[in-house]
């Protein structure tokens, strides 16, 4: 199997990186982005964005979820999960069933 080739590219903060795919997303910029503390800085970078992009930012409005319906969104995988369900545990509340 051959090597992806990987291009040169800028982000519009003028970070220089290289990615083989198509995804534009600025490596230095998500690590910039990533929250210090919360449940949203437990997850990698795409289940991150997969749930600011659909207005989840607090565990009271994930908790309005179920966990299938969070899976169907582009970027969260299935390891989140279990670290999503710890954290709503944590802080008294569950998935919707």
């Amino acid at each position: 199997m051959a090597a992806s080739e990987k291009n040169l590219r800028t982000c519009s903060q003028g970070h220089k990186y290289y990615k083989s795919s198509d995804c534009p997303t600025c490596p230095t910029c998500e690590q910039e982005r990533k929250p210090e503390s919360g449940f949203l800085s437990l997850l990698s970078a795409p289940a991150r964005r997969a749930l600011e992009n659909n207005g989840i930012t607090s565990l009271q409005t994930l908790s309005k979820y179920s966990e299938k319906e969070i899976l169907h969104f582009h970027g969260m995988g299935p390891s989140s999960i279990p670290k999503l369900r710890s954290e709503l545990k944590e802080n008294g509340l569950t998935f919707k069933s």
